[in-house]
């Protein structure tokens, strides 16, 4: 028996599609950056890909719990070069706007079909897109102030946001 709308469930497998394109994507940024010497950017970028190939599990799992089928579209190229280390975190930050404003799409299709049950399953992800966002805007920050000529500062930033306790307000 599916418990979700036939709709819901095809927008939740374009989902998965978008989450692992962003996997991908990620890998690439992560490539790029292990090919700049880079190793701390790289460790970073190989673990979102981590989160995002998680993210499209968790939608899969949900799929399953709900009864509807499954239909993982397949993937757009991803972007490889990048001229600079400031264009590849800005790529990212802007990937991750898109892939919000995906989810919000697909959490107002669930309120519209009065889908509770997908709507509460995608709070996890509208908050883990604010912590992403939040978190690549502060990389893309630090990268710009560091400049391209001292990014080692970038990278020591990267370790010690790491080895610190996590600095977000409230928590």
């Amino acid at each position: 028996m599916e418990l979700i709308s036939k709709e819901v469930a095809a927008e939740l497998n374009q989902q998965i599609g978008r989450e692992f394109r962003a996997m991908l994507q990620y890998l690439a940024i992560a490539n790029y950056f292990h090919r700049e010497t880079l190793p701390e950017l790289a460790k970073y970028f190989y673990a979102q890909s981590d989160e995002e190939r998680t993210h499209g599990l968790k939608v899969i799992q949900y799929l399953h719990d709900t009864g509807a089928d499954l239909d993982i579209p397949g993937v757009e190229k991803c972007q490889y070069r990048f001229s600079t280390v400031e264009e590849a975190v800005s790529f990212s930050l802007n990937e991750e706007v898109e892939l919000s404003k995906c989810i919000n799409k697909l959490a107002s299709l669930a309120r519209k079909k009065d889908d509770f049950a997908t709507e509460n399953f995608l709070q996890f992800f509208i908050k883990e897109q604010l912590e992403e966002i939040s978190s690549m805007e502060d990389l893309l920050a630090t990268v710009k102030r560091a400049g391209p000529d001292r990014l080692l500062l970038v990278e020591e930033y990267i370790l010690r946001k790491k080895g610190s306790a996590n600095l977000r307000l409230g928590e």
